[in-house]
């Protein structure tokens, strides 16, 4: 870009030396020197049509990222829900394999009492079977006694009474212990599968929040991209609009302006510096850049002259200047008005204009903060402070 810059200028002062031949020669020349404007100026077009193509489409990636970053605000915070619910189902299935083993010991003395039951069961029988089989009627009928019979009687009830509720005992734990076991083993197997569907959401989530950071990486590093293509189709536009300025220089065999000296202060209005030429902290990227020029802060709609006499190169938005106009004043000597409000611009590309003639009007377009005029200085491409220039 530099080698490029240093060609332009030694082409801008061979232009400026050359004589031009008369009569038809030099109609032939013109004819050849308007077909290399038209080649620059379509250049010039496209370049401008990839710097606002680049712009735009760097508008909607930092779209697309802010709206997944806040998709991404949303996953965090339900990850942060599900793993709250996650851990209380954790203690549930904790709670529930305590109650298990509980149970698994209430069914173990249930057992046990069962097995005592079965005990008592099995003696009667033993019993029975060593006094041999004797009906009640036969208990009854050997009766010694009517008081005896009432006695015989009542022993016979009692008996058949501890019978049944030993069996009503023994059907009543087995139910207790099959419904308390079925019961338990539904509720740790209901726990341990909603465990196992939040541990999966929670997996889904996981993967959501990287699949989002990796797009907003992807976005980040798109953003950067578009940044450089838009910075290089700008240095592009400025190398070929001086492309366009030694042509033009060439066709019209231009005077120099500028002789030296200070230019004219671009408002006559009341104003301030805001920013001096200078490396700074660009105040919207967030990173450390030359400030090419100086920013005058004036209300919107202050008048705005030209420093000098010359030809207009520039009348138009003009990508992170905003609406822009800039002069070239002869003997590699450009000035730049940046950040003209909308409807501000007074002047035309192409149109020469007079020192201290009004051009355009404050505003705060394009990468700007507040209402100001970006003047810049440019020497030969490269940008200078223009204050030591100013009157």
């Amino acid at each position: 870009m530099k080698k490029n810059r240093v060609i332009l200028a030694c082409l801008a002062a061979v232009l400026a030396l050359t004589v031009f031949p008369a009569g038809g020669e030099a109609a032939s020349q013109v004819d050849k020197i308007n077909k290399q404007i038209k080649q620059v100026r379509d250049q010039m077009q496209a370049a401008s049509h990839n710097r606002n193509q680049a712009e735009k489409d760097a508008k909607t990636v930092q779209v697309q990222k802010i709206q997944t970053a806040e998709s991404l605000k949303t996953v965090m915070a339900e990850i942060d829900t599900v793993g709250t619910r996650l851990s209380q189902v954790q203690n549930e299935v904790r709670d529930t394999t305590e109650n298990l083993q509980r149970t698994a010991q209430e069914l173990d003395d249930a057992e046990k009492r069962i097995g005592k039951q079965d005990d008592r069961l099995q003696s009667r029988i033993r019993m029975t079977y060593m006094n041999g089989r004797v009906s009640y009627l036969e208990v009854l009928l050997n009766a010694a006694s009517f008081a005896d019979f009432l006695s015989r009687l009542d022993s016979l009830h009692t008996m058949m009474s501890q019978d049944k509720v030993i069996l009503e005992e023994r059907r009543h734990d087995k139910e207790l212990v099959e419904e308390k076991k079925k019961e338990v083993e539904s509720q740790l197997t209901e726990v341990k599968g909603l465990y196992a569907k939040i541990a999966d959401y929670q997996q889904v989530l996981s993967d959501k929040e990287s699949e989002k950071q990796q797009l907003i990486a992807a976005y980040d590093d798109k953003l950067e991209e578009l940044g450089e293509i838009s910075e290089e189709q700008e240095q592009l536009l400025l190398d070929l609009a001086a492309k366009e300025s030694a042509l033009i220089k060439k066709k019209n065999a231009l005077k120099t302006y500028y002789t030296g000296g200070k230019l004219g202060v671009p408002l006559k209005a009341s104003y301030r510096i805001s920013s001096p030429f200078g490396y700074r902290i660009h105040p919207i990227t967030g990173k450390r850049k030359l400030h090419a020029g100086a920013d005058m802060a004036a209300p919107e709609g202050t008048n705005i002259y030209a420093a000098e006499s010359g030809v207009v190169l520039v009348a138009q938005w003009w990508t992170g200047y905003g609406n822009c106009v800039v002069i070239d004043h002869g003997g590699g000597l450009w000035t730049i008005y940046g950040h003209i409000r909308n409807g501000g611009i007074k002047v035309e590309k192409g149109e020469t204009v007079k020192r201290g003639q009004l051009i355009a009007e404050v505003g705060s377009t394009g990468n700007s903060t507040g209402n100001h005029l970006h003047f810049e200085v440019r020497k030969d491409g490269t940008p200078v402070n223009p204050l030591p220039y100013l009157k």
